[in-house]
């Protein structure tokens, strides 16, 4: 009887997977007019899924100015001037700081560096040693031990720990050096999943959080991942700590999306109940998404973050015109979740961009029937 419900789970499987797999692979051929599969998101003025940037979830053009001039000339001071611009409580700060220690562990695995060959992301080094006192500079090589930590060895090894033990004093040495400034505090939460702080370390380090930056959602989602089931927590902690915060949520404040990302934190790796992205756990939470997207205002950072992750859930969900209407709003830009777990971003973000579209053509809709 067990081997008969394998059978039966490999074929309802094989169902799911087979139309994205042939979407993805490109072996649907000679589609007939009028079918879902012939919608073309061009038609959308989308862009091609070539042209996709995976850096950032949306636009900021003064931050991929400013990387183009440090990876070109080596020289820190643009990105330095930059961040000393940019208010630290916000939501832009974390995010720049992420996307400038992210270009510096990149560049140092494209170039390891060698005889006779300076490693990539020089400029950060040369940065931490010509301004020392610099607190953008301190966050930035935070972050950057934090992400070659996560990216070149494994949690639970001892070259995993000594990594993050020595993020952990930069850390301190970026937060004596920005009181004020809630992303040494934001960078550590990281630092508290890998090496399991307790909880009543990860409570004190959060408070300090709060203390500063009490709506900061960058904030909030990193420490989501400490009460993840995967990592100290569990499903019903997670969601609870999640459900607080939306709860709690200031007027025009994204947190009220975060039951969102625990639902997505706790998502089964195969999933067969057809129903799932349908029941009232996802519903609920997709629900409070949308409120949090209306609610926000036009220029939160992480509005494209929640765009995002809505798309793959609507989609999910079946709920084409919806995933559409978020489509229009982030299209070009597939630097976050769901698609940065992938190993080919933007070709995951068309896999389902191509799919709202024909779900969407094929319930009647069309160009002119999308607001825009």
């Amino acid at each position: 009887m067990e081997i008969l419900w394998v059978l039966m789970a490999l074929v309802m499987l094989g169902f799911v997977l087979l139309p994205v797999l042939r979407r993805r692979r490109g072996l649907i051929e000679q589609v007939p007019p009028g079918h879902p599969d012939a919608a073309d998101p061009a038609h959308y003025g989308f862009v091609r899924e070539e042209e996709l940037d995976i850096r950032l979830p949306g636009p900021d053009e003064d931050l991929l100015d400013v990387l183009d001039v440090v990876q070109r000339t080596q020289d820190y001071r643009a990105a330095q001037q930059l961040l000393a611009g940019t208010e630290a409580e916000g939501e832009l700060r974390w995010q720049r700081v992420q996307a400038f220690a992210g270009a510096a562990s990149l560049e140092l695995r494209q170039r390891p560096g060698g005889v006779g060959e300076a490693p990539g992301g020089q400029w950060l080094r040369v940065w931490r040693a010509e301004a020392p006192k610099d607190p953008g500079g301190a966050a930035v090589h935070a972050e950057f031990l934090v992400q070659q930590a996560w990216r070149t060895s494994t949690p639970g090894t001892d070259e995993f720990r000594i990594i993050m033990e020595e993020a952990r004093a930069a850390c301190g040495d970026a937060a004596l050096l920005a009181p004020g400034d809630p992303v040494p505090y934001i960078i550590e939460l990281s630092v508290a999943r890998g090496l399991g702080y307790s909880r009543e370390e990860f409570e004190q380090l959060w408070l300090k959080i709060l203390d500063r930056a009490p709506a900061h959602m960058g904030a909030h989602l990193a420490a989501l991942h400490y009460w993840c089931e995967k990592w100290h927590g569990s499903r019903e902690l997670a969601y609870s700590y999640a459900e607080a915060a939306a709860a709690r949520a200031p007027r025009g404040s994204l947190l009220a999306a975060m039951p969102l990302f625990a639902v997505f934190e706790h998502l089964p790796e195969v999933n067969l109940v057809s129903g799932f992205h349908r029941s009232e756990v996802v519903t609920k939470a997709v629900h409070g998404a949308l409120h949090a997207v209306h609610s926000a205002r036009a220029g939160d950072p992480m509005l494209a973050h929640v765009r995002h992750l809505l798309v793959f859930f609507l989609v999910r969900g079946e709920r084409w015109a919806e995933a559409m209407n978020q489509l229009i709003h982030i299209d070009g830009h597939v630097g976050a979740l769901p698609w940065t777990l992938s190993p080919d971003p933007a070709a995951e973000f068309a896999v389902y961009r191509a799919m709202a579209v024909a779900g969407f053509e094929a319930n009647g809709g069309s160009p002119a029937s999308l607001p825009h």
